[in-house]
């Protein structure tokens, strides 16, 4: 290629590659504003099953919104205030009960029959260590802790956010994808609606289809840690659904967290109720992994064991705890979109 004016093609390419830069550092500075509205508009995709429904028992469409909003509402509502008072109740009689551990941990008693227990093991030098480590890193501590909390309250900022545009996304679902479908040429506009649709649906089904799940794990857990007697059953059945939001290791990390907290001595834990859940916990997974996930999750995507893994992992690690749950779907739309558009073009060449 000869180049006729090297000072014009230079110029193009520094601006062309300047673009390029400020276009990756606005996307990098907008992350959060980005993820903000991928997880509003993945829940209301989750909450237009619902809508759809109420459609077709002959509810208008602003009322079959409307109803579905009031009850999203409503139900956040009923967490806020019957499940948060628990929690908050249950972490303070944990916080109250805290100095007493750490007495009982400290106790020679207890470092006598932890030497016991593991005789190769230094138990005082481990005390020591760890005592001389808190000291000597309280700064890097108390900013951690600072840290966390600003966090939490950045969380609860998200989450409203999140409310939000779910509820205005919910609403015009149907708008913005009549004016997205204006931007196809209309020789391929039917086409790419009728995918597009599928796609949107097999999402929905998959939210729908996850939070029932998650919904499962956390009221069977409540029951059956408050039959144990395991402690604040409430906080962490909670722990349990919430986890369980995350495919494929949301449930065994919810599952070693509250094992794990049974084992705690002095909030009327033991080794017999650690034990007991774990069991019932192992059961559980099985039951969700060879029963409900299926019958569940297969009427909503149809993707391999093998492309569920590596997709949610590949998610986890782009996009965090937003990128695995939203990673099947997608990867569920890919598959779709090469069933349905790649290879009958290959085929027709």
């Amino acid at each position: 290629m000869k180049i006729q004016n090297a000072f014009r093609f230079g110029l193009v390419g520094t601006l062309g590659v300047g673009l390029g830069l400020l276009i990756i550092t606005s996307v990098i500075t907008l992350q959060t504003i980005i993820i903000y509205i991928g997880a509003a508009l993945f829940i209301s995709l989750g909450l237009d099953p619902a809508v759809s429904w109420l459609e077709r028992k002959r509810f208008p469409r602003w009322a079959a919104i409307l109803t579905v909003l009031i009850g999203v509402i409503g139900v956040l509502t009923g967490v806020i205030f019957a499940v948060v008072p628990i929690i908050i109740e249950q972490v303070t009689k944990l916080s109250a009960q805290f100095p007493q551990l750490v007495r009982s941990i400290n106790s020679s008693t207890f470092l006598l029959d932890v030497q016991d227990q593991f005789p190769t093991l230094q138990v005082n030098q481990v005390v020591s260590a760890v005592t001389d480590y808190l000291g000597g890193n309280l700064d890097t501590i108390t900013a951690t802790v600072v840290q966390s909390g600003l966090a939490v309250v950045n969380g609860l900022f998200g989450g409203l956010i999140i409310l939000i545009l779910t509820l205005y996304f919910t609403a015009s679902l149907n708008t913005m994808k009549r004016a997205s479908y204006q931007l196809v040429p209309a020789s391929k506009r039917e086409r790419f609606t009728d995918l597009s649709e599928q796609i949107t649906k097999a999402v929905g089904r998959y939210v729908v289809g996850q939070a029932g799940l998650a919904a499962c794990n956390g009221v069977l857990s409540f029951i059956f840690l408050s039959i144990i007697g395991a402690p604040f059953p409430a906080l962490l059945a909670f722990i349990a659904f919430l986890l369980s939001l995350i495919p494929l290791v949301g449930t065994i990390s919810g599952s070693v967290i509250i094992v794990l907290t049974c084992l705690i001595p002095g909030i009327g834990s033991s080794p017999l109720t650690a034990l007991v859940a774990a069991i019932y916990y192992l059961i559980y997974m099985q039951i969700e992994a060879y029963v409900l996930s299926p019958n569940i999750m297969n009427r909503a995507v149809s993707v391999p064991g093998a492309v569920v893994v590596i997709a949610a992992l590949a998610g986890g690690s782009l996009l965090g705890i937003l990128g695995a749950l939203i990673a099947i779907p997608v990867a569920a739309s890919i598959i779709m979109i090469i069933k349905q558009v790649v290879i009958p073009r290959q085929n027709e060449l």
